[in-house]
């Protein structure tokens, strides 16, 4: 393939390095391999600067649920920017979403809307404080709910500072994070009603929040388990806390996200990504008595939330485009791609006669490159070996046309059909097939 334009993947990478740390400002684009620079993009396939194409399974890590450039999104779009982008007033578009969102789920009394799924976890934390008037929040081992100092804890540890698989430690991401974050995080296993009550026990007098990922990338994309969720539902009710839900991903799984299949009604859910149609989004939702903290009261205000672009017309827009468009027929259809996409993997590895599997939920998958499928953070934590061969699995895709996020997930898009997943199914065998010596050694 020749480069579209004068300008190369190469080229720019260098141009990146001088400029920007590292070369990038998201760290999820980095892997083991080159980095790649997008052209365009339509429905489910892009094309990058040096003229290649690629199917895309990782949509922008869940983003995109239409795919790139969906016609209705680009119309509501274009004739929005027209009438401007943001304003020092309030918006109809703004009122428009939260109406379709706020249907879309009993939980779902009101909304407010931000700019990311970080955005989205940080509220929710901070009014689950504001409503109990206690510190802690506690979440699960693992776990990803953004870039929050406090969400971060535990995110990413290892064996060597993890502590004990019955009480995990609390241990912060990011050098120089005060030691007063970890202090206010409780870290519980992941499906695990019992070792998990029995540590919310020791904090229960302190805990505001008890948050939940219901299919938690980080920790594998293995669904937590309906007794689970009730379990932390229930200790919630008892003892004056909160429960929150972070479907900031998984919300696609459903007409009212996963919560609506499990039975369960969080306090508060973290909405974001595929909900803006594409441009940067987030919202909390939760029942009235919980999110009158964000509203002016007798008292005054417990807890101001602004932000310049929150709510902007343009993102509201594209929202109610991308939404309207994504109903419970298409929910049902593209779970069912999901399972044939397992389905297609499974045998994939299988033919591959690969040490690897497949998990995931709806239309949400990870391969693992493990013998036996991870039940929680611990499980699925990678070795090196595994590590250095999911980068290779990843760069082999790249070179069979297909995009996949780089821990070795993907999430399917209305454009995509049987097709689309079989040439998905096709690769990875090869993919694995060429990697057989890094997993052997």
């Amino acid at each position: 393939m020749t480069a579209i334009s004068g300008v190369t993947g190469a080229m720019l990478i260098e141009r990146a390095k001088s400029v920007l740390p590292g070369g990038v400002s998201r760290n999820t684009l980095l892997y083991d391999g080159p980095l790649r620079y997008v052209r365009h993009g339509k429905g489910c396939r892009v094309v990058d600067v040096d003229g290649r194409e690629y199917i895309d399974f990782a949509n922008n890590v869940a983003v995109h649920i239409h795919g790139h450039a969906y016609e209705p999104i680009v119309q509501a779009v274009t004739q929005q920017l027209k009438r401007g982008t943001a304003f020092t007033m309030a918006t109809e578009a703004e009122v428009r979403f939260a109406e379709h969102l706020c249907s879309r789920s009993p939980a779902f009394e009101k909304i407010r809307f931000v700019n990311s799924g970080t955005e989205a976890v940080m509220a929710g934390m901070k009014a689950a404080r504001a409503f109990t008037g206690r510190p802690k929040i506690a979440k699960v081992e693992g776990s990803y709910h953004g870039a929050y100092d406090f969400a971060e804890v535990s995110q990413g540890s290892g064996p060597g500072d993890w502590g004990s698989a019955d009480h995990p430690a609390a241990v912060p991401l990011a050098e120089g994070t005060p030691s007063a974050v970890a202090d206010n995080m409780v870290v519980l296993p992941f499906n695990d009603a019992e070792k998990a009550t029995t540590i919310l026990d020791e904090h229960k007098s302190e805990i505001a929040c008890v948050i939940v990922d219901p299919v938690p990338h980080r920790i594998g994309m293995m669904p937590v388990s309906r007794v689970f969720a009730k379990a932390m539902r229930h200790w919630a009710d008892r003892n004056g806390a909160l429960l929150m839900f972070d479907e900031v991903i998984t919300f696609r799984n459903g007409y009212g996200g996963v919560q609506e299949g499990l039975g369960i009604r969080p306090d508060l859910t973290s909405l974001g990504k595929m909900i803006g149609g594409g441009f940067p989004v987030g919202a909390l939702a939760g029942c009235d008595d919980v999110m009158a903290v964000f509203a002016q009261g007798e008292t005054g205000l417990r807890l101001p939330l602004a932000g310049t672009f929150s709510a902007n017309p343009v993102t509201m827009t594209a929202g109610v485009a991308a939404m309207s468009h994504y109903g419970p027929e298409t929910v049902a259809r593209l779970n069912k791609l999901g399972d044939y996409a397992r389905a297609g993997i499974a045998e994939a590895i299988q033919l591959a006669d690969a040490c690897a599997n497949v998990c995931g939920a709806g239309s949400l998958l990870r391969l693992h490159l493990k013998e036996r499928q991870p039940h929680n953070y611990r499980e699925a934590y990678p070795s090196e070996k595994e590590k250095r061969a999911m980068n290779a699995l990843i760069a082999a895709l790249y070179d069979r046309g297909i995009m996949m996020i780089h821990t070795g997930s993907a999430a399917l898009s209305t454009p995509m059909d049987h097709d689309d997943i079989d040439q998905l199914s096709s690769a990875v065998h090869a993919a694995l097939v060429s990697i057989r010596p890094l997993l052997d050694d």
